[in-house]
């Protein structure tokens, strides 16, 4: 098992640290892992984007050019990265602030409109948590005990106080996901 993922969107949705918690309860499950942002000075409403390799072996490097899996948060990510995602690959979109859905025949296509959870949860911050619940229920590369235990790892003590809201995020993404293609 491999799974070589990029998550793209602006600075502020929550890229990098979905990616680390994702990345942590990986880990912590004996798998290899690999975490590694790319971000400009511009964090905050700029892009960013993450690769994280999930693996079973060695990783040999952590430099990317093609994925298995795409998490694409905005429109100039997915103009960027659609066409980087190996044939029979997966992308996943949340379509807020996507004006020209995806087109690939060849890859698995899903959605997920995680800013409409979010609202509805009134939490703007749990966004990130719905999309990655989307992510394992697509691609299980970590148990959700495993994800709670990183964000639980991950957040100051100060913020443990949210896990709750965060595990309900995780299981409302994990239940909003379909397939568009």
């Amino acid at each position: 098992m491999k799974e070589e993922i990029i998550i793209a969107g602006f600075g502020g949705q929550g890229v990098l640290s979905m990616g680390k918690i994702l990345a942590y309860a990986a880990l912590m499950e004996g798998k290899e892992v690999s975490w590694m942002p790319s971000y400009g000075p511009e964090q905050r409403g700029g892009t960013a984007n993450v690769t994280i390799i999930v693996s079973e072996d060695r990783i040999s490097s952590p430099i990317l050019s093609t994925y298995d899996t795409a998490i694409i948060l905005n429109q100039p990510s997915l103009d960027r990265f659609e066409q980087q995602i190996k044939p029979g690959g997966t992308l996943i979109y949340d379509s807020y602030g996507i004006t020209t859905p995806p087109t690939r025949t060849d890859i698995s296509i899903y959605r997920i409109e995680a800013m409409e959870a979010a609202a509805e949860m009134q939490n703007a911050k749990a966004f990130n948590m719905i999309v990655l619940g989307g992510l394992l229920k697509i691609h299980p590369l970590a148990e959700l005990d495993n994800v709670l235990l990183a964000l639980r790892k991950t957040l100051p003590e100060r913020h443990h106080k949210l896990i709750p809201v965060n595990e309900a995020a995780l299981r409302k993404g994990m239940e909003i996901i379909y397939q568009v293609k």
